[in-house]
């Protein structure tokens, strides 16, 4: 009888009505111990749970991304009334299932599609990979950074452009080597392609794959390297500098005290996009919590230095200088400030003007510095 009360209320959008918990649902990528990109997501569900007393969650992990429709009907029959979908690749069946149901919350991590009952949400990384792109840049002593990345989409693409803006700001003739794995959790290929990169000589590392195997591969040569999505220190504590670290509660806890408020409805999530960074908490720099770079290097990016308006400076006081500036409320410097050229020498950016939303969402060419392949580069 429950059952049945509770689809009924569901049909008529009021299923989170005063007093009722609300479920929201999460469909993971990978599995949740992947120690990346899913592990981050399903911390952030623990934290919300524990934050929202009125909420009660359930996930599923591993779901490939053709397979989310499936899984998205599961969980309506269950009761859900808000489902995450935490991978790009799970857009169209996001939208496909919107349509479905339409008294349903959806929400798509990565995405760039929305609809009246389907929101966006992102907490971006390119800032921090700019400021960690300064560490590499600094660290490097054969001038060649390698990247380990997943698939090459616009996101990926956007912060290795930022990340070797970066290296390029402290050393100009720097090199980002490329090499991609067509996968979000592949050991054996993030592997591989980490021992061909430290063939090529790159000392350096960084990478968007959702496991620490690029560091643990890079240890064992005695390259440096930055984590990516959780703390990674602990899988080499003395060769990870920093790294990219998510907060993914931030946005979730926001997120659903808005639905619970009545604020977000399945009727008018269609300009609701988040797009979070430093300011907003929900991505930090770091080696570790707090720990924004591994104290065991700050001394070599203290003696290093770079040219910024013409006077010296030590890179470690511009990374700090530009990471409190970027997490203050107004901040008045971005890596994405023109003139930039690209790798051919078109100019993508103007002189004085900042990358709009749009444009780093569909960011598809490559910063000058990028050696590799790069699908869909613009001619």
């Amino acid at each position: 009888m429950r059952r049945i009360l509770g689809l009924v209320l569901l049909a008529l959008g009021l299923a989170w009505a005063q007093g009722d918990k609300l479920k929201a649902c999460f469909i993971y990528v990978g599995p949740i111990g992947d120690a990346g990109w899913t592990y981050a997501h399903d911390q952030g569900r623990k934290k919300a749970e524990a934050a929202l007393p009125w909420l009660e969650t359930r996930y599923v992990e591993s779901v490939p991304e053709a397979q989310a429709l499936p899984v998205i009907d599961r969980f309506v029959k269950e009761g859900c009334q808000v489902i995450f979908a935490t991978s790009f690749g799970y857009m169209e069946a996001v939208l496909e299932a919107a349509k479905k149901y339409p008294n349903v919350i959806f929400a798509h991590a990565t995405g760039i599609k929305r609809a009246p009952n389907v929101a966006t949400y992102m907490a971006d990384f390119y800032q921090v990979y700019y400021l960690n792109g300064l560490a590499a840049g600094a660290l490097s002593k054969t001038g060649k950074v390698g990247y380990v990345a997943a698939f090459p989409i616009p996101e990926v693409k956007r912060h290795i452009n930022a990340f070797t803006l970066g290296v390029r700001a402290v050393n100009p003739k720097a090199q980002v080597l490329v090499r991609w794995i067509n996968a979000w959790y592949d050991p054996a290929k993030a592997r591989e392609a980490t021992e061909a990169l430290l063939s090529q000589g790159a000392d350096v590392f960084a990478f968007t794959e959702d496991t620490p195997t690029v560091i643990q591969t890079a240890a064992k040569k005695g390259a440096y390297s930055f984590g990516h999505y959780t703390p990674m220190l602990k899988f080499a504590p003395n060769h990870v500098v920093s790294g990219q670290i998510v907060h993914w509660d931030v946005i979730y806890i926001d997120f659903l005290k808005r639905v619970k408020e009545g604020v977000y409805t399945a009727k008018n999530l269609e300009n609701v996009d988040y797009f979070w960074l430093l300011q907003h908490k929900a991505v930090e720099m770091g080696a570790d919590y707090g720990v924004p770079i591994n104290p065991k290097h700050v001394p070599l990016l203290q003696k290093a230095q770079m040219t910024v308006g013409g006077k010296k400076v030590s890179v470690y006081d511009r990374i700090m200088a530009l990471m409190k500036d970027m997490q203050s409320p107004k901040p008045t410097f971005d890596p994405f400030t023109g003139p930039i050229q690209d790798r051919k020498g078109v100019v993508r950016i103007p002189a004085g003007k900042k990358a709009t939303l749009q444009e780093l969402l569909s960011m598809e060419w490559a910063a000058p510095g990028v050696v590799g392949d790069w699908p869909g580069e613009p001619k």
